[in-house]
């Protein structure tokens, strides 16, 4: 099994990996299949079916689908442009969609929320159509969106089997489980991020893999500074006013006191989460780690070790993002990393055990001990809902990242205090996290349908 780290660790726009980014590569998978067919396009349409639709519009799932089928894509988005061509395309009722001309697209009429049961595949499915100039549909095609920004038309996923990408095993260390890549680690004599480098060179230069991993933490930790100074309101009508800049200036003005109490080392670590999350929210350029709704706790962790561990150093950070992507890449390939699949604890509890097993690494874990660190942060995150409040990636995800942070940090700590011997393996604690989600009721996974999004006025 082989994911790359540039792959579980992608560039893109707030506030969903998965409602947002993915129906933007759909959109943008479907322009490409249309081009390549032998039919002359009028117009489109677009229906989001199940999360998609519940949480679309808070997740901004509709603008996202527009723009994709207007040819934006998510690492090169540009805000202003975006803006700007959302506005022609609801004056004129057209989309000018690269390489195809100008389509007929009322966004009242061509793009539908259907509120009915979920698409067979999964929880995140939409079907995108072209018609011809009487309105019949010429090309259709179903894409599901599985976390993380990763799409599946529904033949991939047929084929697939599971929600599971289409993984490559031709790597010198194809692990599939933490089982084995503690077997090849012991093997081999080398660590889990030296593995994880030798299968990312099977298919990139040295020189683009150590580029792509500076400019992945170049971005979070731009993320991070970019939150801390951002002020005002959060968009979507729950009034939740930005917090990251404000708890910043209170940490700085307390700093060098002798009264400070030393847990507020965890305001530090909730700090850099909550800003990214809040970037997130505004629909910045954020990280996929492993998704936009889980971004801030990897980033959040890097910085408190970059900041706040004596000895820290930043060459090391290249080894905490492959050991991360490596823990990430299982928890994806056995169970899942989407909250409208399993629920919060496939984005938040895999993103704790990926950022727990990263500052393992850096602070000179054994593989048996970083697998120790993910699998204490995961199962303390097992059962854990996804319920935002009124669809919106903000309430509980913006704290939830901050206290993901503190666990993934507690995690590491105490599997280095053992030897890495313990009763719960992390292949155990990824089944039960699987089996969790199937077991889970849908309204508690993205749907706003429960939990704290029904408990809480949204207004």
């Amino acid at each position: 099994m082989f994911l790359s780290v540039l792959d579980m660790f992608k560039l893109g726009i707030g506030p969903s990996s998965s409602h947002t980014m993915g129906p933007m590569v759909a959109a943008g998978r479907f322009l490409d299949t249309l081009r390549h067919s032998p039919f002359a396009a009028h117009g489109l349409k677009a229906t989001l079916h199940g999360s998609l639709a519940f949480t679309g519009v808070g997740h901004a799932t509709d603008r996202a689908t527009i723009l994709g089928l207007a040819g934006f894509a998510p690492q090169s988005y540009d805000a202003a442009r975006a803006e700007s061509a959302l506005t022609a395309i609801k004056d004129t009722k057209t989309i000018d969609a690269p390489g195809l001309g100008v389509l007929q697209f009322d966004l009242t009429k061509d793009l539908l929320f259907d509120y009915g049961p979920s698409l067979p595949g999964h929880a995140n499915g939409m079907v995108i159509q072209a018609t011809d100039a009487q309105g019949d549909v010429i090309l259709s095609e179903t894409y599901y969106s599985i976390g993380g920004g990763f799409v599946l038309t529904a033949d991939e996923h047929a084929a697939a089997g599971t929600t599971k990408t289409d993984s490559r095993s031709d790597v010198p260390y194809p692990f599939q489980n933490a089982a084995e890549m503690l077997e090849m680690a012991q093997s081999s004599g080398l660590t889990i991020a030296q593995m994880k480098r030798k299968n990312e060179l099977r298919f990139r230069t040295p020189q683009d893999l150590d580029k792509g991993l500076a400019r992945v933490w170049e971005v979070m930790n731009d993320c991070i500074n970019r939150g801390m100074e951002g002020t005002g309101i959060l968009p979507g009508g729950l009034k939740v006013r930005r917090r990251a800049k404000a708890i910043h200036e209170a940490l700085l003005a307390e700093r060098g006191l002798n009264m400070t109490a030393p847990h507020v080392i965890n305001d530090w670590m909730s700090l850099y989460a909550m800003a990214v999350n809040e970037e997130n929210a505004a629909g910045g350029q954020v990280v996929t780690a492993p998704t936009n709704g889980a971004a801030g706790v990897v980033p959040a962790v890097i910085r408190y070790y970059l900041d706040h561990v004596p000895g820290a150093s930043a060459s090391r950070v290249p080894d905490f993002l492959l050991t991360a992507a490596a823990i990430g890449g299982l928890c994806k390939h056995n169970a899942s990393i989407s909250g409208a699949e399993s629920g919060c604890q496939a984005e938040v509890g895999s993103a704790a055990a990926m950022a727990a097993a990263g500052l393992c690494a850096v602070l000179g874990g054994s593989p048996e001990q970083i697998e120790n660190a993910a699998e204490i942060a995961l199962e303390h995150h097992l059962g854990m809902t996804c319920d935002p409040v009124k669809g919106l990636v903000q309430v509980p995800c913006i704290e939830r990242n901050g206290l993901g942070a503190i666990k993934a940090v507690s995690a590491a700590s105490l599997a280095l205090r053992g030897d890495g011997v313990h009763l719960v393996s992390l292949d155990a604690c990824i089944e039960t996290m699987r089996q969790t989600g199937q077991d889970m009721h849908e309204k508690y996974k993205e749907t706003s349908l429960g939990g704290l999004a029904v408990n809480v006025p949204n207004c």
